[in-house]
């Protein structure tokens, strides 16, 4: 928390894009001047979701929960005495239910969701912010699928002329694509935590303040559910 309390003291904006409830972080994390866009971005929406259907389904799995967002149904099987089979049994029902409510499979971490397809979620909530503060460089971490979005968000912004820095943070389950798109990889929660502490850092005559003296466009972003960056 200190960390980021430093990095809001000094950059435009600090913000978390969530899988969770805003309010699930906020709770934990009371930090003022930091937002969270919690449901991917998606928060407030509604969506017309298949629930009876996904809960029948999710009780074929041990363990296994469902989780209604609002704008989406998350599925948790984390603990799944075998979350493998666990994975493959909850995909091939829920795709064809996905797919007759026009909804989308999105995987995360030991969790299957259903999205409304075609609806910006990471990605769209990371433009969005950038583009209501017109910040002229972007940092996101993130250690999930969903963040794949987030970074090809950065991709767009790139190539409008902003500078951007992809951070992928290392984990057992950290997606292949994501460290292959990162600019920078840093080793799990702790390594990241680093990273933001000297990004909160004030300058020094060997650390020159970004812009040369400006203050710099922070990060937008947070993915997963522990560290800065979305889950």
């Amino acid at each position: 928390m200190e960390a980021l309390d430093a990095l809001v003291g000094r950059y435009r904006v600090v913000a978390i894009v969530t899988g969770r409830r805003s309010e699930e972080l906020e709770t934990r994390l009371r930090v003022p001047g930091l937002r969270v866009l919690g449901v991917y971005g998606l928060e407030g929406h509604r969506a017309e979701l298949p629930v009876a259907a996904v809960r029948e389904l999710a009780r074929i799995v041990p363990e296994a929960w469902v989780e209604d967002k609002g704008a989406t149904l998350a599925v948790h099987y984390r603990a799944a005495p075998d979350p493998a089979g666990a994975r493959e049994a909850l995909l091939r029902g829920l795709q064809p239910v996905a797919a007759g409510s026009g909804l989308e499979v999105l995987e995360g971490k030991m969790v299957i969701e259903l999205a409304p397809a075609e609806r910006p979620r990471k990605g769209g909530a990371v433009l969005a912010l950038a583009r209501e503060l017109d910040l002229a460089g972007v940092l996101y971490a993130g250690d999930d699928v969903a963040d794949l979005e987030a970074f090809a968000a950065l991709d767009e912004l790139e190539r409008g002329g902003a500078l951007v820095v992809r951070v992928a943070v290392e984990g057992p389950e950290t997606p292949e694509g994501l460290l292959r798109a990162a600019d920078v990889a840093v080793p799990g929660p702790a390594g990241l935590v680093e990273l933001l502490r000297w990004l909160g850092e004030p300058p020094t005559a060997d650390r020159p303040a970004p812009g040369a003296g400006e203050r710099a466009p922070g990060p937008p972003a947070g993915p997963g559910p522990s560290a800065p960056g979305g889950s």
